[in-house]
């Protein structure tokens, strides 16, 4: 979709809308658990970590992922169908975790917006070096940095209705979500 409208919005003010997929995109410590936490109630969540500590009781454990994401297309299909709004807290850096998110939320007419936060490496490995144990190794963040910072190109044309661009942790910070009137 070419005419996906990049939003960088200079007051850092994002509209939603009230039934939207909202994907964070980012990688591990660019601070997405956090925004979500700060900007979204917890119901509205559906977190990677969270659903594998619900399955295993370690949000670590990478074991799990399969059966962590197989739940959360699950309820992201629920919600979506009851027109919730639904933020995908993982980290989403590769193009076929978007792709198939968005068909979720097409087949349930819903638009998709993106929210990257495009923090630099250095910070994210710094931020992830204060986690506590198990974290991911610093190799992991490097890759995902990668694959992220590949497809900043092309997320555009993946099917988002929008997307919002934080490149810093002031604009991260400074970030305020506004919703559409259902």
């Amino acid at each position: 979709m070419a005419d996906s409208p990049v939003v960088d919005s200079l007051d850092g003010r994002f509209v939603l809308p009230a039934d939207a997929l909202v994907l964070l995109i980012g990688i591990s410590g660019s601070g997405k658990s956090t925004f979500a936490s700060r900007h979204f109630r917890p119901t509205q969540v559906l977190s990677s970590d969270a659903l594998r500590a619900l399955i295993t009781d370690d949000p670590a454990a990478q074991s799990a992922t399969e059966d962590a994401f197989d739940l959360l297309h699950r309820i992201l299909t629920m919600r979506l169908l009851r027109g919730r709004l639904t933020i995908v807290d993982a980290t989403n850096v590769e193009e076929w975790t978007r792709i198939e998110l968005i068909a979720v939320a097409r087949r349930h007419r819903r638009p998709a917006v993106a929210i990257i936060l495009d923090l630099p490496l250095a910070i994210a490995l710094e931020r992830n070096a204060t986690r506590d144990a198990p974290r991911p190794p610093p190799s992991a963040l490097r890759r995902q940095h990668r694959l992220l910072s590949d497809s900043l190109h092309s997320i555009a044309d993946e099917g988002f209705a929008a997307m919002h661009v934080l490149r810093s942790a002031a604009e991260i910070d400074g970030a305020r979500i506004e919703r559409m009137a259902r």
